[in-house]
């Protein structure tokens, strides 16, 4: 499918705007090109950046209402007869709420449909842990036939979505971040699933990272780099299939390894890399950045990363103390 849409214009437009509305532009671009899209929502095309494409395309778009096990149960029931279907709807209600239904329809009966969780992490935290999603990528990771992403930025949101087309299996793409979103890749970047992607080059630590907290990585690198710490930054986008060989060529190199992840330390990124490790002989110590298997008391985005330890200013002291 052409990706000519993913453009000087559309790059310098899109971080401005954050995942969720660039999903709904870029949802504009995909319906042009492809006659089977569908899109289902549970009534958050609003939410989701979709209430242009809902005007311009009403024959690609269904709302189910606020019934999303019925998503999932309509979207595999349309993909079985040809179409490409999207569904989006806020992160848990996407994957939490309607668990047996993506495990059966999609797992096990191999239906092929995208899931765009929207706002995953703790970027809702001022409603509570009701909305916000630490739970998803362990959830969801344990089901066969379904690959996982978290995109680092827009222009790598736009690039899983193609993404999709070429995939044969179901995919849930996990947004992360708030309505301003820095750019890290331009229209260049190749992204593919099961591959990583450095994007600085270190000897001392090992950094890995997936969604937004990419960039806190990079700034975490810059940080140690004031300490003449060498950090090497990768970008773990794709959680499932995951890039094995690259982990255990960081595992043979480095002493000291740190994921960082807005997702419980128990099932997420951290642990799908810890899998790997284990599984060959390692030199490598893992440190885990992340939500520390806890629901806390709710708050302000900023005010929450702080809390687990998600800035770039507290990750960096930890890796240079366990350095020492």
């Amino acid at each position: 499918m052409r990706d000519d849409f993913i453009n000087a214009r559309n790059l310098k437009l899109w971080p401005n705007l954050g995942m969720r509305a660039t999903f709904g532009l870029i949802a504009l671009e995909l319906a042009k090109l492809d006659e089977k899209l569908i899109i289902l929502t549970g009534d958050v095309s609003t939410s989701a950046g979709l209430d242009r494409y809902r005007k311009n395309y009403p024959e690609k778009y269904i709302d189910v209402g606020i019934a999303e096990q019925n998503l999932i149960g309509i979207a595999a029931g349309l993909a079985s007869e040809g179409h490409n279907v999207f569904t989006t709807t806020f992160a848990p209600f996407q994957t939490i709420r309607c668990l047996e239904q993506i495990k059966v329809n999609l797992g096990y009966m191999k239906h092929k449909v995208c899931m765009v969780g929207l706002a995953s992490g703790l970027v809702l935290g001022n409603l509570g842990y009701t909305h916000c999603c630490i739970e998803d990528i362990g959830a969801l990771r344990s089901i066969p036939n379904l690959s996982i992403v978290s995109p680092a930025d827009t222009t790598e949101l736009a690039k899983a979505l193609l993404e999709f087309y070429n995939s044969k299996n179901s995919m849930y793409i996990r947004l992360t971040g708030g309505s301003n979103v820095p750019q890290i890749f331009d229209n260049e970047y190749k992204f593919k699933l099961g591959m990583s992607k450095t994007l600085k080059k270190g000897d001392d630590v090992a950094i890995i990272s997936t969604g937004t907290m990419l960039k806190t990585a990079l700034e975490t690198a810059e940080i140690l780099s004031k300490s003449n710490i060498s950090a090497e930054v990768i970008n773990f986008s794709s959680i499932k299939p995951i890039d094995k060989k690259k982990i255990l060529e960081i595992g043979n190199k480095f002493g000291l390894t740190a994921t960082i992840e807005e997702h419980n330390i128990i099932g997420g990124l951290g642990s799908a890399v810890s899998e790997c490790l284990s599984a060959e002989s390692s030199k490598t110590k893992q440190l885990f950045f992340g939500i520390d298997d806890k629901y806390t008391k709710g708050g302000e985005y900023q005010f929450l990363l702080d809390k687990f330890n998600l800035k770039a200013e507290k990750i960096s002291k930890m890796i240079i103390k366990h350095l020492k």
